[in-house]
């Protein structure tokens, strides 16, 4: 293999998968006015034929093979397993009578009103201890969706919460590995980008749960009824937490959960050995649709970086600058659209990370503050794709489709617009760097 590195150049057409696929999935679906009507394999399908259709290459089958370098590189793989151990988790947990246990004992502990700024609470501070969004929405979704089941709260809207708080601590944990790229391609400590980054968006996260309170406690649930809580089950989901709040792998962290559940089932007589394999089983054939689109999704978004639509937008948002504010608007969007075509926010920051320092040096834009920026513009874009790991991983476990969550992510919307906001108005006043 050639060790030179290909030069790639900046090609505007080389977008167009993205937008076939946004058109296909999602104008597709509001025009039929049915979200369920366009499945999101197919559109991925779609953008997948016009990205190779779009690549260089004497042969189909070497361009099919650049396309499975993409679908097969360690991150997506990485992906994938942790969906495969997600599955046979939370199918073992709701067989063996955890979720229920966990739903119960919430509603017991918290008045009806507060439950869903209660769950975004939560999700916020265990998101923000254990620095994974994803170990997050595989914790809380399904106790989220037996909430939502049993008061009559909008399914979606507990989705959107449970992936709102999770957002919150991939921003901002010390733990998190947007954090630790952002500070490493920025050069600044990580304390000095919290406190940057914190000022921005607690704000946004108290209006969150002010908004959740509103929306939950006007006729939106139905009364519900206190019911015995099973605290034995309740342990797998305590231990969980504890295990990943101690910073013990994702991996290790679901695999033990997995093997905790079963025990406690078959010790409490909810399954026996083939009840708890069965479930194993179905949990992790429920997340193929998941595993395929994540598949596809790599191998797509490779295309497009080959041909040239991460170059084409490093050209565009680098050319204008003519002051500090358009700098900083430039990093913004230089790590949006990179995540928009990674759909995975740390190699998003990876990737935009070396042109991101240049541009906030040359500008003298504060390492603090262009860290910060650009975790936040990272996570609200990774908080709202309708192909982003979190919302496919929280949609799969509630039974939904990723768009019919997205009306209620209000936390990465609104991250989008306090980060925008502190641009323009040059909020915080003051930055440690």
């Amino acid at each position: 293999m050639d060790n030179k590195t290909e030069e790639i150049k900046p090609n505007p057409w080389a977008v167009a998968p993205l937008a076939v696929f946004l058109f296909s999935y999602l104008a597709v679906s509001v025009i039929a006015g049915d979200f369920y009507k366009m499945p999101i394999t197919v559109a991925f399908i779609a953008a997948a034929a016009v990205a190779l259709l779009m690549t260089k290459g004497p042969t189909m089958q070497s361009r099919v093979d650049k396309f499975c370098a993409g679908a097969g590189n360690s991150n997506i793989m990485l992906m994938v397993v942790i969906f495969i151990l997600a599955g046979a988790f939370a199918q073992t947990t709701k067989d063996m009578g955890s979720v229920d246990a966990t739903v119960n004992m919430t509603l017991a502990f918290l008045p009806q009103y507060l439950l869903a700024p209660g769950v975004f609470i939560a999700a916020c501070f265990i998101s923000l201890s254990i620095g994974t969004s994803v170990g997050t929405v595989v914790a809380l979704v399904p106790v989220a969706a037996g909430i939502a089941a049993k008061t009559g709260i909008s399914a979606p809207l507990m989705a959107g919460v449970v992936v709102g708080g999770a957002m919150f601590g991939d921003n901002l944990s010390f733990i998190s590995d947007t954090t630790i790229v952002v500070t490493r391609s920025q050069g600044c400590k990580m304390s000095d980008k919290f406190h940057t980054n914190f000022k921005i968006v607690l704000p946004f996260a108290i209006i969150t749960a002010i908004i959740y309170y509103f929306q939950t406690s006007a006729g939106f649930a139905t009364a519900h009824i206190a019911q015995n809580i099973a605290w034995v089950k309740v342990i797998p989901y305590v231990l969980v937490l504890a295990f990943a709040i101690a910073g013990v792998n994702v991996m290790t962290v679901l695999f033990l959960g997995t093997l905790l559940a079963g025990i406690t089932g078959l010790l409490c007589g909810g399954f026996d050995v083939w009840g708890w394999t069965a479930a194993m089983g179905k949990g992790i054939n429920d997340m193929g649709e998941l595993i395929i689109v994540t598949v596809l999704a790599g191998g797509t978004l490779e295309l497009m970086r080959v041909n040239g639509a991460m170059a084409w937008i490093i050209e565009k948002l680098t050319a204008k600058i003519k002051s500090k504010k358009g700098a900083e608007l430039s990093i913004a969007g230089l790590v949006c659209f990179a995540n928009l075509c990674t759909a995975n926010n740390t190699i998003a920051l990876i990737m935009s990370g070396p042109v991101a320092k240049d541009i906030a040096q040359r500008y003298k834009v504060p390492a603090s503050r262009s860290a910060s920026l650009m975790d936040i513009f990272s996570c609200f874009v990774q908080g709202c794709i309708p192909y982003g790991a979190q919302l496919l991983m929280a949609a799969s476990l509630a039974s939904l489709t990723p768009v019919a969550i997205m009306p209620y992510l209000y936390y990465p919307y609104l991250l989008g617009i306090g980060a925008l906001l502190a641009i323009f108005l040059g909020l915080p006043r003051k930055i440690r760097d």
